[in-house]
């Protein structure tokens, strides 16, 4: 078996991440303390233990660490340097803090060596003799009374007498020291995905600015990348809701909540971060906020793109770098101002298009239009003259290039949207090729010829 053991970056005061609050995530995440006296970040850990799932499905949780069976999947990644390179890359790009890593054939010979930076090789008795006592934490439960007896290290307690050792310190110690070498079966419950995200963090001090809550999202957000690197997915839109505090005013309602939408399947943590950010800045906490809740209820499959073979970025890079874009000018300015044209069954040009709020809704297969359709609309249409054998005329005389293509539409919306016109293509030597249609029947009141420039040509 080969195991391999995965610890989170302590920070400079020694905490392994942001400091630590109450997080529960939904499906069965680990909240009881952590062993071996650290103050490791339970969310980091629950999220670093997703993200292994998406190397090998043998994951469990060993006390601070998470320890993952991988002799199953090196073959694939192409060896265990290639796969470690590859982790360390995923748990960047989810936000994880990943710290020291080390590979055994026991789960808790792994942890040990993980928490002593031991990546030396040779043989694991070897290895694990020359540990201190504060590798295992059986043994440093017991440090006190084992110095008085001279022994520092793992080597050294597994010389002494196994009948007294368990007499004075129970079956616990030699259990412990016989699994970590190999010579006793480890049991391990193997982590599970749950079905949906939901993640809740209790905020240490009320916040009473919502700008603020997004330093504590960013928790809640690396469990989520990490979930869904786990089950190769992404997110089309995400909520966060809070908790208002008790003491808030009568009128105020007992919670809030914001929904971020993206423009396209991602799991881009920093992409997540900065649009979260653009909401939270434009908004106002009602009252003071002491919990916040971040879910996930629809998770989409997500497209690897592969690199390109030319250099420079590949298009799925650069579409999303766009969306991304977007995004944040849509929140900045609002979504009526940023806006997408999409495709409609009309037969009448003006009505062939509407410009939605972006992102608007996925469009509709349309069939396409029977005939040359204008770069340019003249908005509205500008009346034309004619000259004696009733032809229109535009900076000169015009020479027809195609029509006419007669449109009978818009009957349903009463007079004011019915068009009954006969459209040309007609070519002027020094504006190029126009959009010109014919008044079938003709407004007297107006006075006009009936003929109208509608387009232009590129």
């Amino acid at each position: 078996m080969r195991w391999l053991a995965l610890c989170c970056r302590p920070d400079a005061q020694g905490n392994a991440g942001p400091p630590q609050v109450a997080l529960t995530p939904s499906g069965g995440g680990q909240g009881a303390a952590l062993p071996w006296g650290s103050t490791g970040h339970i969310g980091d850990v629950d999220a670093l233990g997703w993200l292994a799932l998406s190397f090998t499905p043998r994951v469990a949780r060993l006390e601070e660490a998470v320890v993952a069976e991988v002799s199953a999947s090196l073959r694939l990644f192409r060896g265990a340097r290639a796969l470690r390179q590859r982790l360390q890359t995923q748990a960047t790009q989810a936000g994880l803090a990943l710290g020291d890593m080390a590979w055994a054939p026991t789960a808790l010979g792994a942890l040990a060596l993980a928490r002593c930076s031991d990546i030396n090789p040779g043989r694991l008795s070897e290895r694990l003799d020359a540990l201190p006592l504060s590798a295992l934490s059986a043994a440093q439960a017991h440090h006190a009374m084992l110095a008085r007896l001279g022994c520092t290290r793992l080597g050294e307690l597994r010389r002494l007498p196994r009948p007294a050792l368990a007499k004075r310190f129970g079956p616990a110690l030699l259990t412990a020291l016989d699994q970590a070498y190999g010579d006793l079966p480890e049991i391990h419950s193997w982590l599970t995905l749950p079905d949906r995200f939901d993640a809740r963090l209790e905020l240490p001090y009320r916040v009473e600015h919502a700008p603020v809550l997004l330093h504590f999202a960013e928790t809640l957000l690396r469990q989520l990348c990490a979930f869904l690197a786990a089950r190769h997915a992404g997110v089309r839109a995400l909520r966060l809701a809070w908790q208002h505090d008790a003491m808030r005013p009568r009128d105020v309602a007992d919670s809030g909540e914001l929904t971020v939408a993206t423009a396209d399947t991602t799991r881009d943590l920093r992409r997540l971060t900065r649009l979260l950010s653009e909401h939270l800045g434009r908004m106002t906490l009602a009252a003071p906020a002491g919990e916040i809740r971040l879910s996930a209820d629809t998770v989409l499959p997500l497209e690897e793109g592969s690199s390109s073979l030319l250099p420079g970025p590949a298009d799925p890079q650069e579409r999303t770098t766009t969306n991304a874009l977007l995004e944040r000018l849509s929140v900045r300015l609002g979504a009526d101002h940023v806006r997408e044209g999409r495709l409609r069954e009309d037969h009448r040009l003006a009505e062939m298009q509407r410009w939605q709020p972006w992102p608007a809704p996925p469009a509709v297969a349309v069939r396409s239009p029977p005939g040359p359709q204008p770069t340019w609309l003249v908005e509205p249409p500008q009346p034309l003259r004619c000259d004696a054998q009733e032809q229109p005329l535009y900076a000169g005389p015009l020479a027809r290039v195609s029509g006419p293509h007669r449109i009978e539409a818009g009957w349903w919306e009463g007079r004011g949207g019915l068009q009954t016109r006969d459209y040309f293509v007609y070519r002027s030597a020094a504006r190029g090729l126009l959009w010109v249609y014919h008044e079938r029947l003709p407004d007297a009141a107006t006075a006009t010829s009936g003929w109208f420039l509608h387009g232009v040509f590129a």
